[in-house]
């Protein structure tokens, strides 16, 4: 086939591996994808938007497969046309097919069975290199330092020969899947079947198994019945080998365990299958459904939101893309969005002040119907920057009409044009909203001085402040940083010093004047930056004439971009008022009066973005911003960071369709339930891992050369600061006592409360902790919504290192009892065959 790159075309030989899973392929290295690191595939049309950026022929597109995949921390594209039709169609369909039963394989812990045969399938192709479908000593040895297994060579032996039924001095792929199990035992299993058996003479019945569901997984009658919890447990118990000799497999239990049920027994290896089964999955929302009302107000749920979505790397010289808005919707993102500009004969999308690249609105717009709602069915949000003229303005609304059609909201629904109250997300199903500033609204208002001002959709440029204002900003920053940690001064000067680096390159390049580089500079930091002013109130005559089209304005209906013009009783918003506030600006306003952005937030939609100082499209800790009621907190989503993460958990939930109802205090009016904040304990007994992953390079290969890894787990619980909630702690006592080192002190910051274990010695592969840790914190009016947890496996002596593994959850969400937690790579791509064995436990303190 032909591989397409910016500036070539060459041919390579390309194989796909279905036992191993990987499209390999040789240019000047061999070359692997493994199928699980896909992301997208598109073919044919579907692909049309590259092909055209290549300007290629449109006889290529019949034939045309573009492969997006993650690899080494990086989003790729393999473009790939196949020499002929028939080449075409084995490779999509069998290539979809693989990558269909991976996803199916990925999306929570089930189908064990079908898991393990991977597995082992893929370790004996791997092992077998000479191909003559037998393993040696020597490669069964290779295969283990592979696997991080550092066993010593006697005990490798003694499996070895204990798998080797023909006595021989290797393994036929029989043996070798005898010693797999050998290999893979669980001694913590075989404990813990003891341990429960044990009530019961030995024999794991229902009974057993009912106490082990109520009293260890929490499983309470009104969510799983006696008889559904019957049904699982005949879906894995089998009749004792007596009876099944004599009496046929009933299709269901007796009406009780004493009515003659003791003779269904869960085996070990049936117990094994269960605790790793969906059925007893760590994700409470491991269904996927939709479950929650979706016929409330906007205004009641937290919406997955991105920003600046057009880029998909730095802040400053990224390329402008419609691949960031594929990304995020098809991660069920409901808000996106556009800066657009005046273009030489349309409107155009890029950063402004900056070097990044442009793409057309039409594109995007393109781009956003086609994926809108593959993911989710509820309305997407598009957050708009309009700083082009008038005609293109029109232009703009022509294309978005021509694009959406239907699906563009251009009135308000139902008879009354009068808006009460913002409609639901059932309502807006399948619709596109605009978002944008309205300057009529916003020339009519006048500002009161002494207040906190914010220009709303500022989000790239705003004018109102000076250069001096954002040097102070930065000082401030700085002054503010060495307060609380000196690692963060290092970030912000590291951060300037590759803006220097950069503008330089590209200033070598393309002779960009001095000057031009300096407002590039300024301007990017403006960026997010709030513009706090007092500005002198213009008499009627000096008023300018506003600029923007009435057809822009007319899309304008639920979502009218305002001026923030303080939060108080004396100003008054339409419900379909929203304004934009930075994270700088949104701070100052929680610390000066969260209660009254909480009731603000009841009937309003308020969107939060990360500040301008932010080159690296590095992203703030949402939750902090949900605690107030902020329905769009916008993120970086190009950036995996501990933001990414958490919202990445939050977003989960609910069938991952976008919307999460707000918990009860941030929607109903009594201010009293967020007086309340109690202690809590999670105790958590970090048990064992199973086939922990090693890293991967840029070709796609394992990395072999290092040692074997002593890994350890760390866990973390991140909660918001509960102090902006302005009353005090429980009498029982203060939040204080149960920060550790790095919770907040009063600054502002969310808390973080970590704990971890010891290293476990020469075993990267499945090692053993068996310890119990007690993550102390507090949480106001019951919010666990908001607080995070995050299990990262690391490598005991490397502090700066990319994890082995992490798993991000929101605590309302994870499970209690033994669970097997799914682990994911910094990307959160989830390992096919990687977990955690845990067990949780949430206490009042």
């Amino acid at each position: 086939m032909t591989k397409v790159s910016p500036g070539s075309q060459k041919s390579y030989i390309f194989r796909l591996d279905a036992d191993q899973g990987q499209i390999i392929w040789e240019s000047k290295k061999l070359r692997i994808i493994p199928i699980e690191n896909i992301k997208e595939l598109r073919s044919g049309p579907d692909a049309r938007y590259y092909r055209q950026q290549f300007q290629l022929a449109l006889e290529c597109e019949d034939r045309w497969i573009t492969i997006i995949y993650i690899l080494d921390g990086q989003y790729k594209t393999l473009h790939l046309i196949a020499s002929t039709k028939d080449n075409f169609q084995l490779w999509d369909i069998t290539l979809r097919k693989l990558y269909a039963i991976r996803q199916e394989l990925m999306t929570g812990l089930r189908n064990e069975e079908m898991r393990h045969a991977l597995w082992v399938r893929q370790c004996w192709k791997s092992s077998d290199h000479k191909s003559d479908q037998k393993l040696s000593f020597e490669e069964v040895e290779r295969l283990c330092k592979r696997l991080n297994i550092n066993t010593s060579q006697d005990d490798l032996m003694r499996l070895f020969k204990q798998a080797n039924s023909q006595r021989s001095d290797f393994l036929n792929f029989p043996d070798f899947q005898k010693f797999v199990k050998l290999l893979k035992a669980r001694p913590e299993l075989d404990l813990l079947y003891k341990k429960l058996s044990s009530k019961n003479g030995g024999k794991f019945t229902f009974a057993v198994f009912e106490a082990f569901m109520r009293d260890c997984q929490k499983a309470c009658p009104s969510s799983l019945s006696q008889e559904e919890l019957r049904t699982i447990f005949l879906r894995y118990a089998k009749r004792s080998e007596a009876k099944a000799a004599t009496t046929p497999t009933s299709p269901s239990l007796p009406s009780s365990p004493s009515d003659g049920g003791d003779d269904i027994v869960l085996s070990l290896d049936a117990f094994t299958a269960f605790l790793i089964s969906s059925d007893n999955s760590a994700f409470t929302d491991q269904h996927g459904r939709i479950y929650q009302d979706m016929t409330r107000p906007l205004c009641d749920y937290f919406i997955s939101s991105s920003h600046n979505t057009y880029l998909v790397g730095h802040q400053l010289v990224g390329d402008s893309t419609i691949e960031g808005y594929i990304r995020a919707l098809l991660q069920g993102c409901r808000s996106v969005e556009l800066d657009i500009y005046d273009g030489d004969n349309e409107p155009m999308v890029f950063h402004g002040k900056t070097l990044t690249s442009k793409v057309r609105v039409r594109e995007i717009c393109e781009a956003i119907s086609k994926y809108a709602f593959v993911t989710s069915p509820y309305p997407v949000i598009i957050s708009a920057e309009v700083h082009c003229s008038v005609s293109q303005q029109n232009m703009l609304v022509s294309i978005m009409h021509d694009v959406f059609k239907e699906a563009l909201v251009s009135a308000p629904m139902g008879e009354h044009p009068k808006i009460d109250k913002l409609p639901s997300p059932e309502e807006l199903k399948g619709k596109v909203l605009l978002k944008a500033k309205n300057l009529y609204v916003s020339e009519r208002e006048r500002i009161r001085t002494k207040e906190v001002v914010v220009d709303t959709e500022s989000s790239s440029t705003e004018t109102s402040t000076s250069d001096s204002d954002i040097a102070q900003d930065v000082r401030g920053e700085l002054r503010r940083a060495k307060t609380q940690n000196i690692e963060t001064i290092k970030e912000l000067k590291e951060e300037f010093r590759k803006a220097r680096n950069v503008f330089n390159r590209v200033r070598g390049h393309h002779q960009v004047p001095e000057k031009s580089v300096t407002t590039a500079l300024v301007g990017a930091a403006t960026a997010t930056s709030t513009a706090i002013a007092e500005p002198p109130i213009k008499s009627d005559k000096q008023d300018t004439k506003v600029k923007m089209s009435a057809a822009l304005v007319a899309l304008l209906v639920y979502t009218v971009g305002v001026k923030c013009r303080g939060i108080n009783k004396k100003e008054t918003y339409a419900p379909e008022h929203v304004f934009s506030l930075s994270e700088n600006t949104a701070n100052k306003i929680m610390k000066q009066g969260m209660m009254d952005l909480i009731k603000h937030n009841k009937d309003h939609l308020v969107r939060i973005y990360p500040k301008g100082l932010r080159l690296n499209s590095t992203n703030y800790l949402p939750h902090r911003y949900w605690a107030a009621g902020a329905q769009l907190v916008a993120l970086n989503w190009q950036t995996f960071d501990l933001g990414t993460m958490i919202n990445h958990a939050m977003f989960q939930r609910n069938g991952r369709a976008g919307y999460i109802l707000k918990p009860e205090a941030l929607r109903l009016p009594d201010k009293g339930v967020l007086a309340r904040r109690t202690p809590h304990h999670l105790d958590v007994t970090i048990i064992s891992a199973q086939q922990l992953p090693r890293p991967k390079d840029s070709t796609g290969h394992e990395i072999i050369g290092r040692n074997i890894v002593d890994p350890y787990v760390e866990v973390s619980i991140f909660t918001p600061d509960w102090t902006h909630f302005s009353f005090p702690s429980p009498s029982s006592g203060s939040s204080s006592p149960l920060l550790s080192p790095s919770g907040s002190n009063g600054s502002g910051t969310p808390r973080a409360i970590t704990a971890r274990t010891s290293s476990v010695k020469n075993n990267g592969f499945n090692p053993i902790w068996q310890e119990s840790l007690r993550l102390s914190f507090e949480c106001a009016a019951n919010l666990l919504d908001l607080v995070f947890v995050r299990f990262t496996v690391l490598r005991d002596g490397e502090n700066d290192g990319e994890p082995i593994a992490v798993y991000c959850v929101n605590l309302a969400s994870l499970a209690m009892g033994y669970r097997h937690l799914p682990l994911h790579d910094s990307q959160l791509c989830q390992y096919l065959f990687s977990t955690l064995f845990v067990k949780c436990s949430l206490q009042d303190g």
